[in-house]
């Protein structure tokens, strides 16, 4: 008796939905995103009912096959790569993620600086980077790391100074939590020295 009396009833949601399933083709389809794409365009209903749309219409149509947009930990391997070794198709594919977004752009060009110091021990221009990477605003994850840095200035310009590093002391602390978690917490003194010993 009731079926389909509230489907042709008018909502505040009907003038963006041209614009959502413009949108929908587009490749965009995740409801959050949309809803506040028209949210900002002065849509007054909630995410509830872009969510329901989105669901309840949107779901069923079929999408455009294109490529899909590389991973976080895709573009993440990709900066923190020496350019020379990533291979050819990681190289442009990173540079169209580049090209996209300037904001990574920005962040891959400070990274690669922090390595270039990292790697050719020149604690001395961290002053310089730090100063270079706390102006930038749209960055503000890279401006937290670089504040944090400041903490502790002369240890971290030495530590990117000196040729002498703690990782083969890291080297053995981490084996020894790994042989911890072998033995799933029974890992008392004696018997630690004891299996240590045994794989030294």
């Amino acid at each position: 008796m009731f079926t389909g009396q509230w489907q042709s009833r008018a909502t505040k949601l009907d003038a963006y939905e041209r614009y959502l399933d413009q949108r929908w083709q587009e490749g965009c389809t995740n409801a959050w995103k949309l809803w506040e794409e028209i949210k900002e365009q002065g849509c007054p209903r909630g995410y509830g009912s872009v969510r329901d749309y989105v669901s309840r219409t949107l779901r069923g149509k079929p999408q455009p096959v294109g490529p899909w947009p590389p991973s976080a930990r895709a573009v993440t391997r990709w900066i923190l790569t020496h350019p020379d070794a990533l291979n050819e198709n990681d190289r442009l594919h990173l540079k169209a993620a580049l090209a996209n977004c300037p904001e990574l752009a920005a962040l891959a060009e400070h990274v690669r600086s922090f390595a270039h110091m990292l790697t050719h021990l020149q604690g001395d221009q961290l002053p310089d980077w730090i100063a270079a990477a706390t102006a930038i605003t749209e960055l503000p994850s890279l401006r937290r790391f670089a504040q944090h840095l400041e903490r502790d200035l002369d240890a971290v310009i030495a530590g990117l100074s000196q040729p002498w590093n703690s990782g083969v002391v890291e080297g053995h602390v981490n084996r020894v939590k790994m042989l911890k978690r072998q033995m799933f917490g029974r890992a008392g003194f004696e018997l630690l020295r004891k299996r240590v010993l045994l794989y030294a």
